[in-house]
C-alpha cells in the first residue's frame, strides 16, 4: 500500500466523535474531548483545534506545534486517539427489518448499511432506493442500484465491479421505499 493510499484509508474525525488526547509526561493535559458541532474542540495551551475531516496524527501534530512555545527544552509527544466514533452516524429507513440510526468506526457502503438494518422487508422496492445526502449546496438525492447487487451472481459478472458500491457519509440517509 502506498503512503497516499494509507493516508486516505485513515479514519477521518467527525462531529460528535470523542477523542483521547495525551501529552506525555503532563498528567494535567490528558483528557477526553468531544468534537463540537462546528468541528472543533478546545485544548489547554493549544486553543481551538479544527478536527472534523482530519486524521488523528494530523491533529496530534498540530497540538504539539501549538504547545511547543510553552516549553524551553524538548516538547513532549502528543497522542490523539478516537475513543468513541459516534460521529459517523447514518440512517436506514423505509422497508427494512430494523430501520434506525446506526454508527460505525469505518466507512460503510450501501450493502453494509442494509445488512446492519437487518436486510429488506417484504415488498421493499429496491429498484427505487436512494441516498439522501446533505451538501454545502443543499440536500441531494442519489439513486442507488440495489436490485442488481442483491441479485448477486445472477446479475453481476465475476471480476472487478465496473462502478464501486456507493459509500455512506456521516449524516446520510439510505431510503428503501
Amino acid at each position: 500500500m502506498t503512503a497516499d493510499a494509507t493516508a486516505n484509508s485513515q479514519y477521518k474525525v467527525n462531529t460528535g466523535d470523542e477523542l483521547d488526547v495525551f501529552v506525555w509526561g503532563e498528567e494535567r493535559m490528558q483528557r477526553a474531548v468531544r468534537v463540537q458541532p462546528d468541528g472543533t474542540f478546545s485544548f489547554p495551551l493549544a486553543g481551538t483545534v479544527q478536527a472534523t475531516g482530519r486524521n488523528v496524527s494530523d491533529i496530534a501534530a498540530e497540538i504539539r506545534e501549538r504547545i511547543s512555545v510553552n516549553y524551553r527544552t524538548s516538547v513532549p509527544d502528543v497522542t490523539v486517539s478516537v475513543r468513541e466514533a459516534t460521529g459517523m452516524r447514518f440512517y436506514v429507513v423505509g422497508k427494512v427489518r430494523t430501520p434506525g440510526s446506526f454508527t460505525s468506526g469505518t466507512p460503510v457502503n450501501i450493502l453494509q448499511a442494509l445488512s446492519v438494518a437487518g436486510g429488506t422487508a417484504e415488498f421493499a422496492d429496491i429498484k427505487n432506493a436512494v441516498i439522501l445526502r446533505q451538501t454545502p449546496n443543499g440536500q441531494v438525492v442519489e439513486p442507488v442500484k440495489l436490485s442488481t447487487i442483491l441479485k448477486g451472481g445472477r446479475a453481476m459478472n465475476a471480476g472487478v465491479l465496473s462502478s464501486p458500491l456507493p459509500m455512506l457519509l456521516s449524516g446520510d440517509v439510505l431510503v428503501i421505499p
